[in-house]
């Protein structure tokens, strides 16, 4: 009976085991297909583009399905017709500009004809279109050119040069005056040299040199009248980087790979000047006029984003944030007299962000003309959530468009500027919806409302929707909605996913709401083994970015972790997935959560998931392990070193251990500077806990991350052999980055954070 029994239980084990490989799921895409991404519709609206990969081959490339054909083909790079994208700027324009790499093209919607415009090894960036139809503006290098389509001319229309301009210095000395005087061969000489200055005066006048001092040129542009120019420059501080070694290189010879800063209290700081170019003047715009702009008698470090210049006036919107990121200022400058007027002001204890609102890395937040040099909107996240709003220029009066519990993720103004067309998770957090608003009854028309991610390319004549579409089990494929309606019925036009893929039955996490320990809710996904496999242990997963969500409806970026804790369900464990707080999709208080202590309310919400498990689920409180990446992983190791005895083991991938070392964008927002904030760093950052190390602990590491650099794990190893630790162990991959590239790697990662659990959680 017992040898019956025996023979049972390795029956049903390897039956269990025998639905998902853990090295073929660790291929990735090999494994799971290929998948459609950066998605857009040509300039003629005939077709789709979209990168792609159906033939597994080293990388992704360009292709088209053609609406009139039905049918998808690989581009080649020669047909550039096909390539040109939809720009919603020329939309008015018959013929419209188009830049690649160093040639510039145009391109007559038409008569469907191509001409190159110039070719070069300059990279060629920036084109506007001016209000004369025949202008086009362009940055090729520092400096801007002007092509006159009527008469074929590329003229340069700047001179701009870095440092400042070295002035000529005239001799008034004794000895200059004496020879000149005594001399007549000497006053020969200065005779003729005026007259070949005067005779060599070009027949075009070329633009005047513009020396903008210290610092180095960010970006140009040209107002569409061509009498204005912003020039904005950044000063930036003088900070050590630091270096990456590569150990495996084709030479056999170790190589230093120049990395980033770490965090400090040196902040750069931008400047803007505009361009009077039928004055020949350039003047730096003084942001005094806003508030709090000024500190200790001095304007703050800013950043400053590009100008959204007015077609019928000589005004610009300008969004400015500080260094810090606690103001955020959008105003309008008269181009005329740089005079400025404040439209909005954002202030946050914290600091600013959200989706649509400008951030640390530069990126545009949602800020243009809704009527031309009269009204302008912009996103703001004033009453908790970014929303849309809508400002008056001439009195300032500000409206909110939309407002609730939710985000505006997306905002595209349809040509007609009565409506938008936005994308939001107002049925859920966790999806991603698309919606056509009337701006002036503030009313919603729902036209993707499935659960899921809609990510909408919306057609030249605002008729029809390329979207690439995911639920949480069903990766993401491209899709074609003909008509602009209610949930309309989509067309699938790639299908990616590979045999094996399909073969398996993958499992719809449920999203769920836990109330926390300070009675706010927080989400998480929740994965339930079947009753009869049921083992009683958990593993809870912890995403990394911080602002990321990944308690959705759609296909996660974790599709590897996802597709591990199929496997891990199968085998009869509990899986739980937290958006802790600091994570997106949420809200302001959500996302600023952690400000000046990472590691504490975000960590409490797994303390509080696993009491949920434990009281709900019926887990076994003492065989709960915790795992995650980068911010994951540094969670991991402050759920060991701070809370010993919580989790019964944890891994933690490519972790960041001691935020005085990480980068100064993401880190300076959340925790202040270490020169002045020495406290947030040091109860935010895992090797102040060392000693705290009771519980089984495993770290993983790419030897080679510019990101979380391998020092990070270094140093906090070299803290346990110092404090004598026991119960860790340091796996590390001598060719992967922060973002692990290759299946060996993978695998080899998984199986020991699978070992691990199975050595610790299962009875």
């Amino acid at each position: 009976m017992k040898k019956l029994l025996l023979l049972l239980f390795v029956f049903s084990f390897v039956q269990i085991q025998a639905q998902l490989d853990l090295k073929e799921i660790m291929k990735g895409h090999e494994f799971v297909g290929y998948l459609p991404e950066n998605h857009y519709w040509n300039v003629d609206g005939t077709h789709i583009l979209f990168e792609w990969n159906p033939t597994a081959e080293p990388g992704n490339s360009l292709y088209a399905y053609s609406l009139k054909d039905k049918k998808i083909e690989k581009v080649s790079a020669k047909n550039i017709q096909i390539q040109i994208p939809f720009d919603a700027k020329q939309r008015f324009f018959v013929t419209v500009y188009h830049a690649q790499d160093g040639t510039l093209y145009a391109y007559n919607t038409k008569t469907k004809a191509l001409q190159i415009i110039v070719q070069t090894e300059e990279f060629i960036s920036g084109i506007q279109r001016l209000t004369d139809p025949n202008s086009v503006s362009f940055r090729m290098g520092n400096n801007l050119f002007l092509y006159n389509a009527a008469n074929g001319s590329i003229r340069q229309t700047t001179n701009i040069h870095a440092g400042k301009e070295k002035t000529k210095s005239i001799d008034t000395s004794f000895l200059y005056n004496q020879q000149s005087e005594l001399f007549q061969h000497v006053q020969d000489q200065k005779t003729r040299k005026d007259w070949r200055e005067k005779k060599n005066i070009p027949l075009f006048e070329f633009p005047k040199k513009w020396h903008f001092g210290e610092g180095q040129l960010v970006d140009m542009q040209m107002n569409p009248s061509n009498q204005y120019m912003a020039i904005r420059t950044s000063i930036e501080p003088e900070t050590k980087g630091t270096q990456v070694e590569d150990y495996l290189t084709a030479s056999g010879y170790s190589k230093s790979i120049q990395a980033r800063a770490k965090v400090s209290n040196e902040e750069p700081t931008m400047k803007l000047a505009i361009m009077n170019r039928e004055k020949d003047t350039v003047q730096w715009v003084n942001f005094e006029a806003f508030p709090t702009i000024k500190k200790e008698g001095k304007i703050r470090d800013i950043f400053i984003h590009s100008l959204r210049f007015s077609e019928s006036s000589a005004q610009a919107l300008v969004d400015v944030r500080s260094a810090d990121n606690k103001d955020r200022w959008i105003g309008v400058i008269n181009l005329s007299t740089l005079s400025l007027k404040l439209i909005d002001h954002q202030q946050d204890t914290a600091w600013i962000g959200g989706p649509g609102i400008s951030s640390w890395n530069m990126e545009e937040g949602v800020l243009d003309w809704l009527e031309d040099g009269k009204s302008c909107y912009f996103q703001s996240e004033e009453t908790g959530f970014s929303h849309l709003y809508v400002a008056d220029i001439v009195t300032s009066k500000k409206e909110a468009l939309t407002t609730g519990k939710f985000e505006i993720h997306g905002v595209q103004l349809a040509k007609d500027r009565s409506h938008f067309f936005i994308t939001a998770n107002k049925t859920h957090p966790g999806n991603r919806d698309y919606y056509k608003f009337d701006i002036a009854a503030k009313s919603w028309t729902p036209v993707l409302t499935n659960y899921g991610y809609h990510d909408v390319a919306l057609s030249p004549d605002e008729k029809q929707l390329a979207i690439r579409y995911s639920s949480a089990e069903k990766p993401w494929e491209l899709y074609l909605a003909p008509t602009i309606i209610s949930n309309p019925i989509l067309t699938q036009l790639t299908y990616s996913t590979t045999e094996k893929f399909k073969k398996y039955t993958w499992k719809v996490p449920e999203v769920i709401e836990i109330k926390g320990s300070d009675d706010k809710n927080f989400f998480a996904r929740y994965y339930a083994p079947r009753k009869e496999v049921k083992n009683g242990a958990a593993v809870m997963f912890v995403h990394g970015a911080g602002y990321l969500q990944n308690a959705h409806y759609y296909w996660s970026n974790y599709f590897r972790e996802y597709m591990f804790h199929n496997l891990l369900v199968d085998l009869g464990y509990t899986v739980i997935d937290v958006d802790y707080r600091a994570s997106e999709g949420y809200g302001r208080d959500y996302r600023t959560a952690i400000y000046r202590h990472m590691g504490g309310r975000d960590l409490e919400d797994f303390i509080d998931a696993k009491k949920w498990l434990v009281e709900q689920k019926q887990i076994d409180s003492d065989r709960i392990g915790i795992y995650g990446g980068s911010y994951g992983g540094f969670i991991t190791l402050m759920g060991l070193l701070t809370k010993p005895g919580e989790f019964a083991c944890g891994a933690a991938l490519r972790s960041v251990t001691d935020w005085a070392h990480y980068n100064h964008e993401y880190t300076s927002n959340i925790l202040n500077y270490p020169e002045t904030d020495p406290q947030a760093y040091r109860q935010s950052s895992p090797i102040y806990f060392a000693e705290n190390l009771q519980d089984p602990l495993l770290m993983l590491h790419g030897m080679v991350d510019d990101n979380v650099q391998f020092q990070d794990v270094v140093r906090l190893s070299q803290r346990f052999i110092e404090l004598g630790k026991k119960n860790w162990d340091l796996s590390v991959f001598p060719v992967e980055n922060h973002g692990f590239k290759e299946s060996y790697s993978w695998y080899d990662e998984y199986r020991r954070i699978f070992e691990l659990f199975e050595k610790h959680l299962t009875k």
